[in-house]
């Protein structure tokens, strides 16, 4: 079939999936909202999540274009316009997965009245919502702008330097969607977690309220935060994650082939992804309760649309490589700057080599999902042990929560590094690079599983707050029990995939140096002490970048802790009799103010970091040198920020998941001393597996894409 019919049936794909994002969206809003009080319980949250947003994107808006404008001058119209494209979208999807969760969150705890099947579909139709939306946007943005510039713009592949227009363009799209990823994912995990952590040191530990108890003036914030963390943060996450690594992937392809090859080749992770989208969709209509778990219904939509997609990936595949067997790549009539050196020597793969890959690729990611669940779900050994830990005392729920977190990274580094090795030997760099795709292509359901989270905690907050029957709030317990679960299993997705994509990314660094800069010496060998010094730097990064997060999350908390001290001690017995009401906009105000200054120091550090370290080695040891320093950095950051993402990630949900061990009643339940110790484990969970891990993620990614923009602009 033509490469360019095949990319607008993918543009196709991703209208599919937004069109079916507004008519669910128009299901859910059409939902009974419930009584006049869950009403007003769900407009403060609205206010406040609404509120915060504004505010924050204001203050990206402001960066942003001071970072457009250096883009337009130094790098070109189309870069410029790629990185605005990405930006603005990355952002939409975050308001837009903010909205909806806003809204569904009440009429989930009005569906639960009618039974915990009806509030497991509204919870999980409202997730379906953001996570098609964002999948069908990345797509929409990325494959709607390359067929712009492949065909209204008249850019070829097989002109060298349209080729590098396009390759910048891509990048430049790649990096505005990474950017407001960045504010946006540790902006609202600093919300959402000062929010919880305050609230609960002044609630639960020195009031002995109840997670919800409307007597606690943080309790809005906490179910805003909710919102603007896991919903609005990890909505844009994922369109980050899921444009950088298509876009990387046709980089990449554009670098290592010539030919009508690379045309087809970047038309590939497309359509792949737009067959996804459809499978996705189908998925979602399989989320029936019947016999099962919550836990096993919701997966029995992501098992759907996962093996639903091994046939999708092989049809998408042969429509653009008809013969199956046939080689790709290898020896081209192309100039020696047209190709890279391993392609003109002769490296080959064909149509079901890269088939192959893509399954590698769904193969990662059903067994990180299983191991994170397994790691942070109620019923196994991790989360189990620490809740028997708690019954000794805090500091062995510490201990041992922090022994998780570190254990807990051992599963998801095996399976990905075995999927590296089996991708590689597949395709070389290349098949890497689709098996990457491969498990972003999956990101509208799992994206889905990840928004039902916070929509069902929200739900048990409103039926608590508005005094609904008994039943309602163990439905929406129950419910928000398996979404502790799905939230751990998004992140350890997402970080997974971000490892694989930043490998991507990092081979396309070194593929364009060699391109590029052929006069420039660059020894990567270890024997050079700049490659080390890069190395050291790179993985000095996340820890450091991890610790301000973590310490702006603990600044924040203080205050919310003290404005409500300072809310008792004005009014104690009026607000405990329920006479007065806190004053809930006073305690939003401030997290939304102490978010958004904590967060733009901490987003620009993986953005001036690569440009930094290359311009000082440059300086004292010239360019060779500087170039090699760079892609040790990269390199280091990719090494440690999956390590720490992963440790924090998943040792901050079974820490999570150990308190609710013992709130059901396991050693001596709530307000027993295992109890107290779980909350603390918790509290200091929070930061850890809202905050800084998941933050971690996009810092991997938009320290690569700097690099690759740096030596565009060093090119230009």
């Amino acid at each position: 079939m033509e490469t360019q019919t095949v990319v607008l049936i993918a543009v196709l794909c991703g209208f599919i999936a937004v069109l079916y994002g507004l008519l669910t969206a128009g299901q859910v809003l059409r939902a009974p909202a419930g009584n006049a009080r869950m009403q007003e319980v769900a407009a403060a949250i609205q206010e406040g999540a609404q509120a915060y947003l504004g505010k924050q994107y204001t203050a990206i808006a402001i960066v942003g274009v001071i970072v457009g404008a250096v883009v337009l001058f130094t790098l070109g119209v189309y870069t410029a316009v790629g990185f605005v494209l990405g930006a603005v979208l990355s952002g939409l999807t975050g308001y837009i997965g903010m909205y909806i969760s806003v809204r569904a969150n009440v009429r989930t705890a009005e569906a639960a009245r009618n039974g915990l099947q009806a509030g497991l579909t509204m919870a999980f139709r409202s997730g379906a919502v953001t996570g098609l939306l964002v999948a069908g946007l990345a797509l929409l943005a990325i494959a709607g702008y390359y067929y712009y510039l492949t065909g209204l713009a008249g850019y070829e592949l097989a002109e060298v330097a349209e080729r590098r227009e396009i390759i910048k363009a891509l990048t430049g799209l790649a990096f505005g969607a990474s950017l407001i990823s960045i504010f946006a994912r540790l902006g609202g995990g600093i919300f959402t977690k000062a929010a919880d952590v305050g609230a609960d040191m002044v609630g639960k530990n020195e009031l002995g309220f109840d997670e919800d108890d409307d007597r606690n003036p943080g309790v809005i914030a906490d179910n805003v935060g909710d919102n603007v963390g896991d919903c609005a943060g990890m909505a844009a996450d994922l369109f980050e994650t899921y444009v950088v690594t298509v876009g990387a992937t046709m980089v990449l392809v554009a670098l290592l082939v010539a030919g009508q090859d690379a045309v087809d080749l970047m038309a590939l992770p497309l359509i792949a992804g737009g067959v996804c989208i459809l499978t996705s969709i189908i998925g979602t209509y399989f989320v029936r309760l019947g016999k099962g778990s919550i836990m096993g219904a919701l997966y029995k939509g992501f098992g759907v649309a996962a093996v639903l997609s091994i046939p999708a990936l092989y049809f998408a595949t042969t429509l653009l490589f008809p013969d199956m067997n046939a080689v790709i790549g290898g020896p081209s009539e192309a100039t020696s700057v047209d190709v890279a050196p391993e392609v003109a020597a002769g490296t080959t793969f064909t149509g079901m080599d890269l088939f192959y890959c893509m399954v590698v690729g769904l193969v990662v990611t059903g067994l990180i999902v299983w191991i994170t669940e397994y790691y942070t779900g109620t019923d196994y050994r991790p989360v189990q042990s620490i809740a028997k830990a708690s019954n000794s005392g805090h500091g062995t729920n510490v201990i041992q929560g922090l022994a998780v977190s570190m254990e807990s990274t051992a599963l998801p580094t095996l399976v990905i590094v075995a999927g590296i090795i089996v991708s590689y030997q597949l395709a070389g760099l290349i098949g890497i690079a689709f098996a990457a795709t491969a498990m972003l292509a999956l990101a509208g359901v799992v994206v889905a599983l990840d928004a039902y989270g916070p929509v069902t905690d929200n739900a048990g907050g409103i039926a608590e707050m508005s005094g609904l029957e008994h039943e309602v709030r163990e439905r929406t317990d129950a419910l928000d029990a398996v979404g502790n679960t799905t939230k751990a299993v998004t992140k350890g997705y997402a970080i997974g995939s971000a490892g694989l994509a930043a490998l991507v990314l990092f081979a396309t660094y070194t593929e364009d140096l060699s391109q590029f800069f052929s006069n420039v010496e660059v020894n990567f060998s270890l024997s050079n002490p700049y490659v080390v010094v890069g190395l050291l730097l790179g993985a000095l990064l996340p820890y450091l970048f991890g610790g301000m997060a973590m310490t702006a999350v603990g600044r924040t908390a203080s205050a919310v802790a003290l404005d409500i001290r300072a809310q008792f001690a004005e009014n104690r017995d009026a607000i405990i009799s329920r006479q007065v009401r806190p004053n809930y906009a006073r305690t939003v105000s401030l997290v939304t103010a102490g978010a958004i200054r904590e967060m733009i120091i901490p987003s620009l550090l993986p953005v001036l970091a690569p440009i930094v370290v290359y311009f000082a080695i440059t300086a004292v040891a010239g360019q060779g040198n500087g170039f090699a320093a760079l892609g040790a950095l990269l390199m280091g950051v990719i090494v440690s920020g999956l390590f720490v993402a992963i440790s924090m990630t998943s040792g901050g949900g079974a820490w999570d998941n150990a308190k609710k061990v013992i709130e059901v009643g396991a050693y001596g339940g709530k307000g027993s001393p295992a109890h107290q110790a779980a909350v603390t484990g918790d509290t200091v969970g929070d930061p850890y597996k809202d905050t800084a891990g998941p933050a971690v993620n996009p810092m991997i990614k938009i320290t690569n894409i700097v690099a690759l923009l740096l030596l565009a602009a060093l090119a230009h």
